[in-house]
């Protein structure tokens, strides 16, 4: 059966700090290893409040200390943030802290908004225009040639920590089938050019060391609840979250401007990022992810698991792996 693996977003409720936020997520993944999930990535974003997840590298060295077989990765980097060398530099100490379960995601987005792209990490408006370069010199440095004459990552040479593209339009899928690289296309999110993707990603793929065949990840909201009702009234909830996250950044809204925000058309331009979603009792959402699965043709999900409280975050993994691994 198609593998599953988490997102963690690392959310920092109410009330909490982002310390809180770690443990929960080393929490998290010792469940979901304990409970057979493939992998567990962590996002790059920077100057928001309710996510503590700004130095993936740190996070993942971290929850990897307190975990033992389950992979553990970047989803993802945002490389123009970054010099590839150090990023190589990075990883390959976490490879050679923890062999085999480490994965590199990168991705082109600046993770954060504008005023802190330029203000405050400093990024060159044309950084990302240098993404395919900054890809391949980075697996170079984590290969066994440098891409720099006399220069060597150390540790990271001779590592080959395996990169994963990270997109939500056709320049990622044509950029991982050229370079013949695992492709993450991030549908939980930006749900348009999934099928459009998926389809030039298979065909025009481009065998390499790394991988002989194409190898593809679709990103989907799950919400499993005990029975529709729970699930619509959850799913409500997240909803409103989203609506409120996009539309009252810089201002305080409250929940009866936000309800009327959501009956706008940007509300429902906002939830229809959450477009690919599985929600409802355990059977309706197994029959919604193997429908996803063959829409697509993926070889792997990548959950982003929808609730508004660590425990109902709990209680729907705990129901997902029930039907998925059972």
């Amino acid at each position: 059966m198609t593998g599953l693996s988490l997102l963690d977003f690392c959310h920092i409720y109410p009330g909490e700090t982002a310390a809180d936020s770690f443990r929960r997520s080393v929490e998290l993944a010792q469940q979901a290893e304990a409970r057979g999930f493939q992998r567990i990535w962590y996002t790059e974003h920077h100057n928001m409040p309710h996510i503590s997840s700004s130095a993936p590298a740190v996070l993942i060295a971290h929850v990897a200390a307190h975990t033992s077989t389950i992979r553990l990765g970047s989803g993802g980097v945002m490389l123009p943030n970054h010099v590839p060398y150090v990023i190589a530099e990075q990883f390959g100490t976490l490879a050679q802290l923890h062999p085999g379960r480490i994965d590199l995601g990168v991705g082109r987005a600046p993770g954060t908004d504008m005023n802190t792209v330029g203000r405050a990490l400093r990024r060159d408006a044309h950084a990302a225009d240098r993404f395919a370069h900054d890809v391949e010199q980075l697996r170079g440095f984590l290969s066994d040639s440098s891409p720099i004459p006399g220069v060597r990552a150390v540790p990271g040479a001779g590592t080959n920590v395996p990169v994963y593209i990270l997109g939500s339009s056709m320049f990622g899928a044509g950029l991982a089938a050229r370079l013949g690289l695992p492709f993450a296309f991030a549908s939980h999110f930006a749900p348009t050019h999934l099928r459009e993707a998926a389809s030039h990603y298979r065909n025009n793929f481009e065998p390499s060391q790394q991988c002989p065949e194409p190898y593809l990840i679709a990103g989907i909201n799950v919400l499993v609840a005990e029975d529709e009702k729970s699930a619509e009234r959850e799913w409500d909830k997240v909803c409103f979250r989203r609506v409120k996250a996009f539309v009252g950044r810089g201002r305080d809204l409250d929940d009866g401007q936000v309800r009327a925000v959501m009956d706008t058309f940007q509300g429902r331009q906002i939830l229809d990022m959450l477009r690919y979603n599985a929600v409802g009792e355990p059977e309706k959402v197994k029959k919604d992810l193997l429908k996803l699965i063959k829409l697509s043709q993926v070889d792997e999900l990548m959950i982003a698991l929808q609730s508004t409280s660590h425990q109902q975050l709990l209680s729907n993994l705990n129901r997902l792996s029930n039907i998925w691994f059972s």
